[in-house]
């Protein structure tokens, strides 16, 4: 078991951290055992220049030449690097961030009674601080922790007079309600896909906080605040268009992965409206998708997931931004993740090709590749549903419902996907059966159709029912 674990870390580890680690543990301060050194080059050998995974029995007699096997000393080898390693894990937020330090170094000068010392580290940590373009929650429990430090030192040199005890409640107070506005809007996004209720605690209060202090004038408060209005389904459109701007303007505000999974929270929100039959929201989401790719944000470690990949080209084209759309789908196909590459490639260019009515085309793409992601594959099947529809393929078209059917029933599908899939496939066959010349049926299809509450190709299927 801690071969394995021990494994699996190394495994993950990048080029920068292997370079790292060998210094690590080469100090002294940190590991005295040159064994663990040695089991530490010996595995990154393997693993990152030999491509295999090492015996035990090997490993003992690189580290114990001319020794008789011993397994548990191995185990012990192996357990001695695992800890190094997770110490080194452990300690790379804390060395990464000069604040913290410096919070520490001004507590350990106030412990030794160096009032002078403890000065100027505080004077030069509220400088780091203020000039910080980040003001999240995490900011405020900084500032928090440079108050507290602050009355610490005041208080133990003086019982009486002004102290900032006011200070520290404030900043408390905003890292609070940054942080709780922050976990409800996440816990709405869950709710929304899984159905779940949740109980959101001291949230009303979190909000009459805001209004009351006027704290909509700190963007990472506010863009939350919109958020949840926006989520929570309480006047939507006016504060998602506040919550868009301040993603849009003030970004910067936000550390970059907290900026990305706000750019996803507001993308998401577009998404539910698209399907919900509220077509604006395709140009509100590009938006989004565009500057997030300007900026960098949607990326990360240099990657795009398939998910972000899938739906800016679905909105692009929905746009009608064909040329942004072939763009995207050329540029950004090599950071995609390799086990989705070539199937969210070939499915882009088949619904591309789709919207430029080259369906045959479409056809070819969507053959190319083995869709392995459940949805993926739906949204494939579906794209052939239409492309078979449009060049008049109807025997092929009962024939893919019927298979599409009964892999619907096989597939263990969350509820809200399996619903639509199901009336994507009702309405198709309705379609294919409609009596054009009886007025009274083709409006009953029509009505039926905009009467769905959960439906993706709405407006695919309606344009069929004027149309043909």
């Amino acid at each position: 078991m801690e071969g394995s674990r021990l494994m699996a870390v190394l495994e993950s580890l990048n080029k920068k951290e292997v370079r790292e680690l060998s210094k690590f543990l080469r100090s002294p301060f940190f590991n005295q055992r040159e064994d663990v050194v040695q089991l530490f080059e010996f595995l990154v050998e393997w693993i990152f220049t030999l491509k295999a995974t090492p015996t035990k029995e090997r490993a003992f007699e690189t580290l114990y030449p001319g020794r008789p096997y011993d397994a548990q000393q191995v185990r012990y080898a192996m357990s001695w690097l695992l800890k190094a390693i997770e110490s080194y894990l452990a300690l790379q937020p804390w060395l990464a961030d000069e604040r913290q330090q410096m919070a520490e170094l001004a507590r350990a000068y106030r412990e030794r009674r160096l009032p002078k010392h403890f000065r100027q580290t505080m004077r030069q940590l509220n400088r780091r601080q203020q000039q910080q373009p980040i003001r999240n929650a995490e900011y405020f429990e900084y500032e928090y922790r440079i108050q507290l430090e602050q009355y610490a030192f005041t208080a133990s040199r003086k019982r009486t007079g002004e102290h900032n005890l006011q200070e520290i409640s404030d900043t408390i107070d905003l890292a609070f309600v940054a942080r709780k506005l922050r976990q409800t809007c996440f816990l709405l996004a869950h709710q929304a896909v899984y159905k779940r209720e949740y109980d959101f605690g001291l949230l009303e209060e979190a909000l009459r906080f805001v209004d009351k202090k006027g704290l909509l004038r700190l963007p990472t408060i506010a863009g939350y605040y919109h958020c949840y209005y926006a989520l929570s389904g309480i006047e939507p459109e006016r504060h998602f268009r506040e919550f868009k701007a301040i993603l849009l303007r003030q970004s910067q505000r936000f550390p970059a992965d907290e900026a990305r999974d706000l750019y996803l929270l507001a993308i998401n929100y577009c998404i539910r409206e698209l399907n919900a039959g509220r077509e604006g929201f395709a140009r509100e989401g590009l938006d989004l998708y565009k500057e997030g790719f300007r900026t960098g944000m949607l990326l990360q470690e240099g990657q795009i997931s398939r998910f972000t990949y899938r739906n800016a080209v679905a909105m692009a084209l929905k746009e009608g931004e064909l040329a942004w759309a072939e763009t995207f789908i050329r540029d950004f196909r090599d950071k995609l993740p390799k086990e989705h590459r070539e199937s969210m490639h070939s499915f882009s260019l088949a619904r591309l090709a789709y919207v430029r009515r080259q369906y045959g085309k479409a056809l070819e793409y969507l053959q190319r590749s083995e869709y392995q992601d459940l949805l993926l594959n739906l949204a494939a099947k579906t794209l052939m549903i239409k492309a078979f529809y449009e060049l008049g393929e109807y025997d092929t078209l009962e024939s893919h419902l019927d298979a599409m059917k009964v892999f619907l029933r096989r597939k263990d599908i969350i509820g809200y996907h399996r619903r639509n899939y199901r009336c994507i496939i009702r309405y198709t066959q309705k379609l294919l059966h409609l009596n054009r010349h009886d007025r009274e049926e083709v409006e009953g299809l029509r009505k039926m159709i905009e009467g769905e509450e959960v439906l993706t190709e709405r407006a695919w299927l309606l344009e069929q029912v004027g149309g043909r």
